[in-house]
């Protein structure tokens, strides 16, 4: 297991504008939401969610890019990544700054993915809601899937992670960014999403490459990575 540090950004403290976007991040995260109350949200969210999500305040896209990245040092321009929880693009947009170009995006909203088409990101969009329901999506199509927020109360369930195995290709990775409290908080992965993902590596369905906590993921509020290749 690697315990290397990714830092992305610098604390500093909030001012207004910071504490108007976690406002904002707490509605798409309150307790109870619905996944299509969610997505009904993020519709509402999308005007302003750029300016509220920008870099320096929401790292998760920068700190999703660099894991991947640093996993594939060559052959970028070849690997085939699937953004999950593509929101308006942001990690599709770290992604192209290191070299990767062929991209898919799957995101259940359709007003934010709308505004993600328009940058010209993606090859392929799929309206589509990961869960344990198959998505439209052929088994082993991609050398990465990777999601920065797109784990959260109301948002991707554990029984998601199957869904990502069967998508990425033997010896391709998972990468799942997301806030570190919600591991304690987000009763769907309270003792539940890191027992699964140890039971599917002693199943030999993906090994653990690297567990890392990060500073800095939502302004001052720890993230965590979690790396896995899929056997």
């Amino acid at each position: 297991m690697c315990e290397d540090n990714i830092t992305v950004g610098t604390a500093h403290a909030w001012d207004d504008e910071d504490s108007e976007a976690e406002r904002e991040s707490r509605l798409v995260y309150r307790k109870g939401i619905t996944a299509d109350e969610a997505v009904e949200s993020y519709a509402i969210w999308s005007t302003k969610y750029e300016k509220d999500m920008c870099p320096g305040r929401y790292n998760g896209p920068m700190i999703a890019g660099k894991a991947v990245a640093d996993y594939f040092e060559c052959d970028r321009e070849k690997k085939k990544i699937v953004d999950i929880g593509a929101g308006t693009g942001f990690v599709a947009e770290q992604l192209r700054s290191h070299g990767f170009v062929h991209i898919d995006a799957l995101e259940p909203c359709n007003t934010m993915l709308q505004r993600a088409r328009k940058k010209g990101l993606y090859e392929e969009c799929y309206n589509e809601y990961l869960c344990g329901v198959p998505l439209s999506i052929p088994t082993d199509t991609y050398d990465c899937a990777v999601t920065s927020g797109g784990m959260g109360e109301g948002h991707i369930p554990c029984s998601g992670i199957l869904e990502l195995i069967r998508i990425v290709k033997p010896g391709g990775i998972i990468c799942i960014v997301m806030r570190e409290t919600f591991l304690r908080e987000v009763d769907e992965y309270k003792d539940r999403l890191e027992p699964l993902m140890d039971s599917l590596e002693k199943d030999r369905k993906w090994r653990q490459v690297s567990r890392v906590i990060v500073p800095n993921y939502f302004i001052d509020i720890a993230g965590i990575v979690f790396l896995y290749c899929v056997i």
